[in-house]
This record gives C-alpha cells, structure tokens and sequence, in this order.
C-alpha cells in the first residue's frame, strides 16, 4: 500500500480520471442551492442532480470533483477511528457516458496498480446488489470484478438495505451500486461475516453507483433510465488513513495540527487516557465542520444549517470543558484548520478573522448558557428525593437551557444523585421524532424536486436580485439561497432594515418584469467570457471551466446551474413574505410566486 500525503492523494484522484477524458469540475458549497430536502450536501451527487435527470453539463459527460459534504447522522460515534462530521467525497461521474465494465475496471485500477495506491488484491472485499422484486441480481458486475480478479468469495451478493441507491426523495433515478471493502485481516464473526456486518473485519472505502432505472412516481415500479449514469464515492479521509497505515482519521495531517494545539491551550495530552483523546477528537471534528459551514455562509441559529452549526459548537465547548479548556480558546483552533487546507480552499484564509469571530461569539453566548444551566441545575437539586432527579428534569435542563445532559450527570453524582437516564433518552426520542416530522413538513419538496414551481421560483431570485441592486444599491450580491417548491429564501448583503416603501418597490419591480414575459436565455460560455459579458457568480471559485449564463433582457445577467423557467411570464405573481436579519450585515427576504 502506497504512504500519500494528502496533497498527493488529491492530485492522483484527479490526474488518474483526467488521463480518462473527465473535466474537473470545483467542489459546490456545503449549503445545497437546488435542494430543499437536505439540509448540507451530503455526497458529491446533490449539487448534480438536474444533470443526472438529462440536464445537459457545460463540462461534458465525464466528470471528476472533490466535493464537501457534511453528515451528523453519525454525530454520536464522532471520535472512534474513521467517522466525522465533515468529510470530502473523492468522486467522478459518467452522465450518459460509460458503464458498470469500465467503471469498475477503473475502480480496480486505482485502488491496487502499483502507480496508485497499489492496495493488494487480496486485501480487498465487494459487494453487488442480490436482486430482488425491483430488479434482477447484478451478475454484470459480479462478472465485472472477476474478471478484474477478485475471487469469488471476495464478492458478496447482498440486498437493497444495502447495495440498492435512490434520491433521498424515492423518485428519479436509481439502481444497484457496488461498494468496495478493505479486509483488515480480522477473524469473522461467524460464518456468515461479511461487509455487512458491523464486526470491524471489513471498513468501507468506495462505491459505484449505477442508475440504470428511473423511478418516476414514490409508489411506481422502476423503468430503465434513458440516461444510464454512474457515480462513484470515494472518502478521502478514511482512503487517507488507511493508505499510511494509521489507526485513525485524527492520526491523519489533516487532524494532527489541531490536536497539538488542543493539547497545547488546554494542558492535557491526547494519550493520557481514552476519554481525553475522544474529546480531543470530538472538539477537532466538531471544529473542522464548522469552519467550513461558516466559510460557507451559515450562522449559528436554532433553526435549519445554523442549528447543526450551533450543536457542533455546543458540543466541541462541553468536551473542552472536560479538559479544562475555556470555549472561548476555540477559536483559537481556526487558524490549524485553515492551515490545513487553504491550498485546497482559498477561500478559507480569505474569510478566517469572520470564522474565528462567528466561533468566539457563540462561545461566549454558550459559556452564560453553562452558567444559567448550572444554576437551574442547583435549584432543582435541593427538591431531589429519594437521592434521584429524573429523567424529564434532566431533558429540561437540556432542552430548555442547552445544558448537556453528560454536564448534569458529572453534576448530580458530585451531589450523589442518580439521573433517571432511562427516562431522559425516552424524553430525548419523543423529541427526536417530533424534530423529524417538522423537518419532513419542512423539506418535502424532496431532492429531485425540479417541478414546475421550483423553477419558476429559481428564475425570481434572479430577478429579485436584480431588483434590490436597481432599488437599493448596486452593491448588494447573493450571500445564500435556499429554495423549496413552495418558497425562496434569499441572503444579501445589505446595512439597513428594508422599509416598507423599499419592499414594495422591489416587488412591483419583479412583477413588472413578469408581465412583460421577457424570454428566459441560456448560454454555456467559458468563465472569461461571462465575465466579460458581466455575468454576475458569487461563488467563482467553485465553477468549471465552462458555465451556464441565464440572461432575462438586459434585466439579469447571472452564471447558475439550476432550472429555469422558458419565460418570465410563467411566474405569474410575486410577492414578498418577510424581509429580515440573517446575520450581521446579511438581509434575508423569503418570497412565494402565486401562479393561480
């Protein structure tokens, strides 16, 4: 197995699928603007969607990225060998293009050619999905992976909790995947030990997604896709890590910096014991994540990406705690992490005083949270009976005051009380699911939700800021999107409160450009020729090297890769909902369309 930097493992990613005719195409931003169903990009797919559904790229159909991407799902096991909270997703993508044979022969190459990372056959497992109802066992890519010399019984048929894939929304396209396996050398389980087991023996480092089907309706049958895709996922961390031989993630150079410094500001060393490393590796994860949340436009709130945003701060504070470190140090770990990776990420040197400012910030307004938690902790005490506080108290210390519930036990077994935990993980639950059902209430317009009235509303916001820089400055740009198919929510920066007057004359703009119904016009141009048009982009470190230019008359002129609308007459109405703070020196308006 071949020792990379993580430097050279970038670059060897996105050298060995150039040589294969695929376009680089930048990693989009943690906060998915065409998805109203995910809260971050949790894979590489999210922000490609609309061309996994026929959309046309700029860049071609063979395409290659690292892409960022965020999952708390997990956020609990953050601080064993490989999960974290933020990670990036090594990725290429056949749209339309080649198959499960090519795909999986490239696969293969990369992982045990001596020129890459040379891993020993031997040391590998797969699996391919088992068929089922849906659709028939996956025998080409059995055959596929045989041929590339992977014995039999290193290839393991399973079913569709785990090598079957769809959009989070179950329409669109889908089909079988086959996920790739390092062996660790450990004794099975049992007989039946295989990589869907969670016994450790097998550690999940690629997939290959194939969309040969397309699901058109939740409760349908599939059909076959017109447009066969492929989609690989490699993570970069883990591949990191195993290709040096490590134990763990945070034995990587992209963890070690920020673990020093932790040791460095609070004292403690790492080794010292096992519950000190698990929160150095927390506090490092935690950390990491919110670096680049924040870089990408989020705020801490205690609602949508600001809430996750605030957890992850919370909880790095609570662990630092437990080492004596005051949460108000933390950003003082900011500096490590751009460091790390500003080569890669520019941008996060470009904002880090604005990051390390968010951090500090929010530390403070938790370290007076702690403070009023505890002394509501030390009122309840004295009303214990029996020696025990109960589970629903401890809920709401937690609920009502943030205060950790590990806090609240470290408090009452110093006062020799026993928490009722049985009954606060019950508390916890009903809550969890109440949190879900709100959720799924709020992002129901669902990942390939590229209907009619999301479109129309992708075509507003474009109008909308074309508006408010005619109305209210020439200076104002996008700071952050979100659109669902009943509502757009638009970031700008702005120093002031909009006034009524300013409101209304922003929506008569806006609906004075649908009723002329003026033709919506797309272009793919290269980056320098939409500058030189004027084109408006944001973000342009994350574009290719061709882009799509949407122009609505010498209204608009803006780089986007979301759906739009043929017209603006198709917007019938537009109306502003509220106009708000979203953050320091950053207006939000959340806007419908009224199309009856």
């Amino acid at each position: 197995m071949k020792k990379l930097t993580a430097k050279e493992l970038r670059n060897m990613w996105i050298e060995f699928y150039q040589e294969k005719e695929h376009a680089l195409i930048p990693s989009a931003s943690l906060v998915p603007e065409n998805d109203p169903s995910v809260l971050f990009t949790t894979a590489g797919m999210h922000p490609l969607v609309p061309y996994l559904l026929g959309e046309k790229h700029p860049c071609g159909k063979r395409l290659v990225d690292i892409q960022k991407c965020v999952r708390t799902g997990d956020i609990d096991e953050v601080g064993d060998p490989y999960h974290c909270t933020f990670f990036e997703m090594l990725g290429n993508w056949s749209l339309g293009d080649y198959f499960k044979k090519e795909k999986i022969a490239w696969s293969f190459e990369f992982l045990t050619s001596p020129k890459y990372l040379n891993i020993p056959k031997e040391d590998l497992a797969v699996t391919v999905f088992a068929g089922d109802e849906t659709a028939p066992r996956d025998m080409e890519s059995f055959n596929a992976w045989k041929n590339c010399g992977i014995p039999e019984d290193k290839i393991f048929f399973l079913g569709k909790e785990h090598n079957w894939w769809i959009l989070a929304s179950g329409v669109g396209p889908c089909g079988p995947d086959s996920e790739m396996f390092i062996d660790t050398g450990k004794p099975k389980c049992c007989e039946e030990c295989s990589p869907a087991c969670s016994c450790g023996k097998y550690v999940e480092i690629g997939n290959d997604v194939f969309m040969e089907f397309i699901k058109p309706t939740k409760d349908g049958k599939v059909m076959p896709n017109p447009q066969k895709n492929v989609d690989t996922g490699f993570g970069f961390d883990r591949l990191l890590y195993i290709s040096n031989e490590l134990e763990s993630v945070y034995d990587t150079e992209l963890f070690v910096p920020v673990i020093k410094k932790i040791e460095e500001l609070s004292g403690v060393s790492y080794n010292s014991d096992d519950q000190a490393k698990r929160n150095m590796r927390v506090i490092a994860d935690h950390i990491r994540a919110s670096v680049f949340i924040i870089c990408d436009g989020v705020t801490p709130l205690n609602v949508g990406q600001g809430y996750v945003l605030r957890r992850l701060l919370r909880r790095a504070i609570n662990c630092a705690s437990r080492l004596g470190l005051e949460g108000n140090k933390l950003a003082d770990l900011v500096p490590e992490v751009v460091k790390v990776y500003e080569e890669f990420y520019p941008e996060l040197k470009e904002k880090q005083n604005f990051i390390m400012d968010t951090v500090t910030q929010e530390s403070e307004k938790f370290s007076k949270t702690l403070a009023q938690g505890i002394k509501e902790f030390e009122k309840v005490a004295m009303y214990c009976k029996e020696g025990k506080l109960s589970g629903k108290t401890a809920f709401r210390l937690y609920d009502t005051f943030g205060f950790p519930f590990e806090l609240t036990k470290e408090l009452a077994e110093e006062k020799g009380l026993i928490v009722n935990e049985e009954e606060y993980q019950e508390a916890f639950r009903i809550h969890q699911e109440k949190s879900k059902a709100n959720n799924d209430k709020v992002f129901k317009g669902g990942l390939a939700d590229t209907g009619e009235q999301t479109t129309r509303l992708h075509t507003a916001v474009h109008i909308l800021q074309a508006a408010l820089r005619k109305i209210i400055s020439p200076d104002i740009y996008q700071k952050g999107s979100n659109i669902t198919s009943e509502r757009l929510r638009f970031d700008f920066n702005c120093d002031h409160k909009l006034t009524d007057e300013e409101k209304q004359k922003v929506e008569d703009f806006v609906n004075e450009v649908i009723k002329q119904d003026i033709p919506v016009v797309c272009e793919e141009l290269t980056l320098d020729q939409a500058k030189e048009q004027g084109a408006l982009g944001v973000f342009e470190h994350k574009y290719g090297d061709k882009v799509k230019v949407y122009t609505i008359g010498d209204v608009s002129k803006e780089i986007c890769g979301g759906p739009h609308a043929k017209s603006t007459g198709e917007l019938k109405k537009f109306k502003i909902l509220k106009e708000e703070s979203s953050s320091a020196g950053v207006r939000r308006i959340k806007a419908i369309i009224e199309t009856n």
